[in-house]
């Protein structure tokens, strides 16, 4: 005679345990999202801050060769490659005219949407460059 063999009820403990790791995750998920969340938006905003200063510099260069505010403000834009030119509100501080030996400084402020929208809508970066006058 053979003899049949039927699978075993499962413990109840099994079960509590699968409920638990549930209730674990559902308790950690939002903090974890927070975090990734908070990070991705802290990188944004240090590449824009980056940029940002790269284009002060490159304004500054060229007020410091060509002493053109307008010229300026297009080489900044150029510096930026992946920011709105809508964006830029510039401060001139100080001028190259020709036989100068001050230095041409430039302040950038650029506003943009924040990515995320965990610490705010928008966000402002600053930056400033400055160039010895013709070099």
């Amino acid at each position: 005679m053979k003899r049949s063999s039927l699978p075993s009820p499962r413990p109840r403990a099994q079960g509590r345990q699968r409920g638990a790791a549930a209730v674990e995750f559902a308790l950690v998920a939002p903090v974890l999202l927070a975090l990734v969340g908070g990070i991705i938006e802290f990188s944004y905003t240090y590449n824009l801050q980056i940029s940002v200063t790269q284009a002060a510099r490159e304004a500054a260069r060229n007020m410091a060769l060509h002493n053109d505010q307008s010229q300026a403000r297009a080489a900044a834009v150029a510096g930026a490659p992946g920011l709105s030119a809508a964006g830029f509100t510039y401060t001139f501080t100080g001028a190259c005219p020709s036989g100068s030996t001050g230095n041409a400084q430039v302040a950038v402020d650029y506003k943009a949407n924040s990515l995320t929208g965990i610490f705010g809508g928008s966000v402002t970066v600053h930056g400033t460059g400055a160039m010895r006058c013709h070099g």
